[in-house]
């Protein structure tokens, strides 16, 4: 839970927030109008602070009109008529007076939680590599960083490959906690529990990382399916980067708005991913499987019209080939798209815009090549 403070005297409601489990982000009080005009507050509710001042601000009636399902609550230092019958013109209903306890303010919280309708799914998008080595964690990782810059915690990568997984270097965190934490306490997972779990980096974007051990047993494709309906319940995007090999994985993506297998120009892998896809179409519908191109060779022997023909469909982005600077990248764990200053990172974060908008653009006309490798794809 994001519980925004406004206009905070002291970090006493913090410090009672965090108890709770939930985080907090501080802000004066200047800043409700601003709130109010944000068309994807990052907030599931507003404390706001008046126990300092004998008025209710007028960016709260502004913040309860413009974001009417947003719960907010008010701390006062009394019982003031006057304070309350303007918070209550304000739209507030919760109003928490001192000596401010923890569970007084959480009692206020949840029941502004209670009234506000229920969130749709976040959007769910996996990322699966037609072989390995084709730059999957690559294009998740600055994917996901592109959609996170936008707006702070919207969005959680999932790193799925359990114990062997390498988003954590690619994003340069060092997690307490893992994937396989969550896997393994799955009938405790809830909105607090994930959080608890999931770190956050620098630059805005929540990672639940693989984990530096394995998991007792084989992973179970219901636990993995309740973290990632608890995932997009709380976060309007969940970018998952999804190892290939494990069929639970891949039997557990019914979430899944969309479902990327990501080829290069390599025949063998070209092969893999057309059968993947195919696979994947049958399963889940062709609407939800895309097929994206890595380290992309516009001289390549094998084309992006040869590889449609294999795959049954169109390819709905390419990403130049640019090795050094991937691996550059990761090694200082600084997802390229940060720096959108080379084709590579534009082409991430043009991906991200075209996932995020739902708008599958047609790809760009190539030339046809000379026969003679195609035959080799129908042996």
């Amino acid at each position: 839970m994001n519980v925004f403070v406004v206009g905070a005297v002291n970090r006493q409601l913090e410090e009672l927030i965090h108890a709770s489990g939930a985080r907090t982000t501080s802000l004066p009080l200047d800043a409700l109008s601003g709130l109010a005009t944000q068309q994807a507050l990052q907030a599931d509710v507003v404390v706001v602070d008046l126990r300092d001042r004998s008025g209710v601000p007028a960016g709260v009636a502004l913040l309860k009109r413009q974001q009417p399902s947003l719960g907010v609550v008010i701390v006062a230092s009394s019982l003031d008529p006057v304070l309350m019958l303007e918070a209550m013109r304000a739209g507030v209903t919760e109003f928490v007076t001192e000596p401010v306890s923890a569970n007084e303010l959480g009692a206020a919280i949840d029941r502004v939680l209670a009234q506000q309708p229920a969130r749709d799914p976040g959007q769910v998008v996996a990322f699966l590599g037609g072989k390995g080595g084709v730059g999957t964690t690559t294009l998740a990782v600055n994917v996901a960083t592109a959609i996170a810059k936008s707006a702070p915690s919207s969005t959680l990568l999932i790193d799925l490959n359990v114990g062997s997984g390498d988003a954590a270097l690619f994003v340069g965190a060092e997690p307490r906690f893992s994937v396989a934490d969550a896997l393994e306490n799955i009938n405790r997972l809830d909105d607090s529990f994930l959080r608890s779990l999931v770190g956050r980096t620098k630059f805005g974007l929540d990672l639940l990382a693989s984990s530096d051990r394995g998991m007792v047993g084989p992973v179970d494709v219901r636990a993995v399916r309740s973290l990632i309906d608890c995932a997009a319940r709380h976060y309007p995007c969940v970018v998952l980067d999804v190892p290939r090999s494990d069929p639970s994985m891949l039997d557990a993506l019914e979430l899944a708005t969309t479902i990327v297998v990501v080829a290069n120009q390599e025949l063998s892998t070209v092969r893999g991913a057309s059968r993947m896809a195919a696979a994947l179409r049958q399963r889940y519908g062709r609407d939800r499987v895309s097929v994206v191109v890595s380290r992309y060779d516009s001289v390549a022997e094998i084309g992006r019209k040869e590889i449609e023909r294999v795959m049954g469909g169109p390819i709905v982005q390419v990403f130049p080939s640019d090795y050094r600077l991937a691996l550059g990248a990761m090694n200082v764990g600084r997802p390229l798209v940060l720096d959108n200053h080379n084709k590579l990172a534009a082409s991430f974060a043009s991906f991200a815009r075209v996932l995020t908008t739902s708008a599958q653009s047609e790809p760009a006309a190539e030339p046809e090549r000379p026969g003679g490798l195609f035959g080799r794809f129908r042996a």
